[in-house]
């Protein structure tokens, strides 16, 4: 099968496209034919050897994954063959196949395709188990509210009845009023640490010098929730979160998207042989929502 492999870590022209053997499902596992994945920051910062979560190249990135059940390892009874199913893997996604643990994927919303699904995995569950705790009346504060996880974590929030502050480049104000944010603030002329006050919970998705700067929007018992790692470590309101590939928590994401109070913005959609051309976009912080990488041969 077609997979886009990096032997060594570096820039977007490490990765190539090159055939590599079809992997096999082992118990409890299932084999999807590929038909479309999403960039996640953690994508480009891996290929990079910013973050060592995959080991050493060789290395097939790719989180997202949506396709079609084509095998099923032992002992998996929840999908059958055929199924189109969406969720997120370790790695692995940016080819024709991919295997996934049967509990990380969960059937494809019903009102979407599956280029648009592709979208959702790892940036849905970032926003949704991030904000688990969050509820009616809370005040949250989401930086890079535009981007993939951030436009998401919007709307969910809105969902749960809080009141969402986000910060973004003056061109996507009217896009984040869309999704159900009240405030926006247009962090390259605006300081937001003095335009907001008493903030049940930030979300961090920039992290670095951010976090400490977050700090006094805080009430005395908020939350600031760190995706990247900053230097607001060591202060007792400060939480480094780790997203989980999670088949339940898809399920009610699924829900959520069924009903319309859900809906993944795509920036664009490229062949999946322009991964490199794709995490230079990613790179660059400007992309709205998610790009989308369709693979080759796509099932229906």
């Amino acid at each position: 099968m077609l997979a886009i492999t990096q032997y060594a870590f570096g820039g977007p022209e490490v990765l190539q496209v090159v055939e590599v053997d079809r992997p096999r499902p082992g118990p409890g596992e299932v084999l999807v034919r590929v038909a479309a994945t999403s960039v996640n920051a953690a994508d480009w910062k891996v290929r990079a050897g910013l973050v060592g979560k995959l080991g050493d190249p060789p290395l097939t990135l790719g989180l997202d994954v949506s396709g079609v059940v084509a095998e099923l390892g032992p002992g998996v009874d929840r999908f059958a063959v055929g199924d189109p199913v969406y969720g997120m893997v370790f790695g692995g996604a940016n080819a024709e196949y991919v295997v996934a643990q049967a509990h990380t994927l969960a059937p494809k919303p019903g009102n979407v395709d599956l280029v648009h699904a592709a979208a959702l995995p790892t940036a849905a569950l970032t926003a949704w188990q991030a904000l688990a705790a969050l509820g009616a009346g809370h005040r949250l504060l989401v930086h890079a509210a535009a981007g993939g996880v951030g436009h998401l974590a919007v709307q969910i929030a809105r969902h749960r009845g809080a009141y969402v502050i986000g910060t973004a480049r003056a061109a996507n104000h009217e896009y984040l009023r869309g999704l159900g944010a009240e405030e926006v603030i247009d962090y390259t002329a605006v300081d937001f640490a003095a335009a907001v006050r008493e903030v049940d919970v930030v979300l961090d998705l920039v992290g670095g010098a951010y976090g400490a700067r977050s700090l006094p929007v805080l009430r005395p018992d908020g939350r600031l929730i760190d995706t990247q790692g900053s230097d607001a470590e060591g202060d007792p309101r400060y939480e480094r979160f780790y997203v989980e590939p999670s088949g339940v928590s898809l399920r009610e994401i699924t829900t959520m998207v069924e009903r319309g109070h859900l809906r993944a913005t795509i920036d664009q959609v490229l062949p999946l042989a322009d991964a490199a051309k794709a995490h230079e976009l990613s790179e660059s912080g400007r992309v709205r929502g998610k790009i989308v990488l369709v693979a080759w041969n796509p099932p229906a």
